[in-house]
């Protein structure tokens, strides 16, 4: 009885470990998505292609190694918001700090990075610094719906638990992006993720998508007052332990 049980749990791990990473559901409505909304975006990423182009010498889009599906790397596209070769030391300590540490998880760009170039702070505000990521999606890469993909020094602070994210092929937005997103901790984060990635279906996607809208007008109002809040008011940089975490990369 006991080796039956033991054969009927292989099977069902190999049969998990052998499943596609994206249900047939979700491929189609990922494509879907993208090819009826070519008209606006297409425009809008020549638009904001020409933008950087003519504001910032260097590359239009910036390409940067992440982690996918279960621990899978691949290059994620976006349009490029900082200067070229800005420093990434103060983004790596931004993150050892947040995993660390109990505190909500505020982007660098919140406190005034320099690093950004002009209209960077708005693109990443907006999200439409991602743009470049609907080709990441039509590859398999990516879903319009998932888990933010992590960089690898993020993912190598990672415990067994956290790296149970990846169990869901990342997306432009998600569970935890409409949850609150840079109000909460990096654990909260963790257990959107992994709760995501237990119980994805058609529509939970579908409802994600459209409170994406509304949480992006959240992010750029407190972008906005953020801006206009003097710079005595607040300090420049958080005095919290050095250590372990995630926010949204550079």
């Amino acid at each position: 009885m006991q080796e039956q049980i033991q054969a009927v749990t292989l099977s069902v791990g190999q049969a998990e470990a052998s499943s596609p990473p994206l249900p047939l559901w979700k491929r189609l409505l990922d494509v879907a998505c993208i090819v009826v909304s070519l008209p606006v975006t297409l425009p809008l990423a020549a638009a904001i292609a020409a933008f950087i182009k003519l504001t910032s010498p260097g590359p239009v889009l910036f390409r940067q190694e992440r982690i996918g599906y279960r621990g899978q790397r691949f290059w994620c596209l976006k349009f490029r918001t900082m200067q070229v070769n800005a420093d990434t030391a103060c983004h790596q300590q931004h993150l050892r700090t947040l995993i660390q540490s109990d505190v909500p998880m505020l982007k660098l760009d919140v406190k005034g990075d320099r690093r950004l170039i002009r209209g960077g702070a708005f693109l990443r505000a907006t999200g439409l610094d991602e743009l470049p990521q609907l080709i990441n999606v039509l590859r398999g890469e990516m879903s319009l719906v998932g888990p933010r993909p992590c960089l690898p020094y993020e993912y190598e602070q990672y415990d067994a638990w956290a790296r149970r994210r990846c169990e869901a092929v990342p997306g432009l937005t998600g569970l935890w992006q409409v949850s609150g997103k840079n109000h909460t901790t990096f654990r909260r984060m963790i257990e959107l993720d992994i709760e995501y990635a237990q119980t994805k279906s058609l529509w939970l996607d579908l409802r994600i998508m459209l409170k994406t809208f509304s949480a992006l007008a959240a992010q750029v109002r407190e972008t906005r007052a953020a801006v206009r809040t003097p710079a005595s008011s607040s300090p420049a940089t958080p005095a919290v332990p050095a250590a372990n975490g995630a926010a949204k990369a550079a």
